[in-house]
């Protein structure tokens, strides 16, 4: 289901990305959610909601990678 707010979102996104990446996860994630409806234009066995949460996390690593430190920031 779409994410209205980045309140809304999983603890495992709000409790490790910082605001921006929350942001940008969830765009991601209703994005996808509304392009995957149909069974066939997901490229995988997933359902439509873990296409759209796997779409949202690469959209977050294309900007955002983990620290050493084990806290996410943005790449170089």
């Amino acid at each position: 289901m779409p994410y209205t707010t980045i309140d809304d979102l999983p603890d495992s996104v709000k409790d490790n990305l910082p605001k921006h990446a929350q942001e940008i996860y969830k765009e991601a994630f209703n994005s996808a959610y509304d392009q995957y409806k149909a069974p066939q234009d997901r490229h995988s066995d997933s359902d439509r909601e873990e296409t759209a949460h796997k779409v949202a996390w690469s959209a977050v690593k294309n900007k955002y990678e983990k620290q050493k430190d084990g806290h996410w920031g943005l790449k170089n």
